[in-house]
């Protein structure tokens, strides 16, 4: 049975804070294997917790993508809820008045993008900053800790979506990417509670763990498989599939013909992927009330998958078929860099889609990249 560091926590660790008051940097989607909250769990086992601290999408999870989200105060148990996605993403120190140590429990998706693996960065440099003590309670990479695939990030492209020099899939737990962090970037020790039994081969569904929503747009374990290729739509005028049920598993434009769209992918062979022609309206986001035609990605073999390789397919595919509509945001939230650029680390990927050029020249040096990184993160690995 797979237990969480949570768990691990619960049974054998609470001590260690006996005496300390904790801030716990944590979301809904935290739970213990019988779905009670992390803050509950904790709480009944005598942890004097005094603030929590949520990362984007708020402490519960209800923030919609890229959405501020203000301080607050929990209704329910009168603790101060400091947002590290608002005015400020770093705790501060009116933030860590009342706190001794930090514990840092996060379900993560295992893409660079998604911004908790940012959070933990500074988290971790907040705590060397003011000398709190950090714990991480790890959970499980649902997509598994052996894969990698994508470049590094380019000088000048670091942002909250690519704040990390990791690949776009890192193949870390939390607890792993707090201990290369760690060792190098700060002086800060995290003590870092392990799970039990996981092995870096597993996925999500293979853990007995339940699946909570990470945000609206991350609704369903199924949605972190394609996540990493299917969120570069989030660079164009193509909708991603937010603000429907399905986030990332679709994508389409008014301007799109899904069955030409999914016959040409279909064509590519891409190992591990279906596509079937979709339509769908969304309700929120990118063409609102406006009815898209486009194509759903069906897993065939996870195993075999390169979901950010079938995602710069899926770009080039939208763009040949419309070269007129098709178009790359020029600027970010997140910046004054086309938003492509800073999901994919680099402007390599955006200009040679623009030129046309084959999709195997623009990843041709990426197995030499994730070679260097499988040998730079080998020291923070935690689990066989």
């Amino acid at each position: 049975m797979i237990e969480s560091g949570l768990e691990i926590f619960l049974r054998e660790h609470k001590n260690i804070l006996r005496g300390q008051r904790v801030g716990l940097v944590t979301h809904a989607a935290a739970v213990t294997r019988d779905f009670s909250s992390n803050v509950d769990a904790l709480r009944q086992s005598g942890v004097p917790i005094t603030a929590l601290f949520g990362p984007e999408h708020g402490w519960d999870g209800a923030g919609a993508d890229a959405m501020a989200m203000a301080d607050a105060t929990d209704a329910r148990t009168g603790l101060p809820i400091y947002s590290l996605y608002g005015v400020t993403q770093e705790p501060n120190a009116e933030m860590l008045q009342a706190v001794d140590a930090l514990v840092f429990d996060m379900q993560d998706v295992g893409a660079r993008f998604y911004t908790f693996i940012s959070t933990l960065d500074y988290v971790l440099r907040a705590a060397e900053k003011f000398a709190k003590a950090v714990i991480v309670l790890d959970r499980p990479n649902p997509i598994n800790g052996i894969q990698i695939e994508g470049p590094l990030v380019d000088a000048g492209l670091q942002s909250f979506i690519s704040h990390l020099p990791v690949p776009i899939r890192h193949g870390l737990t939390m607890g792993e990417l707090a201990r290369w962090l760690a060792a190098t970037r700060y002086q800060v020790e995290p003590q870092i509670i392990r799970m039990q039994n996981w092995r870096r081969a597993m996925w999500f569904d293979e853990t007995g763990l339940p699946w909570i929503p990470l945000s609206p747009g991350m609704p369903r374990f199924e949605t972190t498989i394609v996540y990493p290729g299917m969120c570069l739509l989030e660079g164009t005028n193509v909708s991603e599939g937010r603000g429907t049920a399905l986030p990332f598993e679709i994508c389409g434009a008014p301007w799109l013909d899904g069955y030409a769209l999914a016959r040409q992918l279909n064509r590519l062979e891409l190992p591990g992927a279906r596509f079937r022609a979709h339509a769908f309206t969304p309700v929120a986001f990118k063409y609102r009330d406006i009815k898209c035609d486009g194509v759903q990605i069906h897993v065939t073999d996870r195993n075999a998958l390169r979901p950010v390789y079938v995602g710069l397919h899926i770009l080039a595919a939208c763009r040949a078929q419309n070269p007129e509509r098709f178009e790359f945001l020029a600027t970010s939230w997140e910046g004054a860099s086309p938003h492509l650029d800073l999901l994919v680390g680099t402007a390599r990927a955006r200009k040679g889609l623009s030129a046309g050029e084959p999709i195997d020249d623009l990843v041709f040096d990426w197995e030499t990249t994730m070679d260097e990184y499988r040998a730079a993160r080998a020291s923070a690995l935690l689990y066989a």
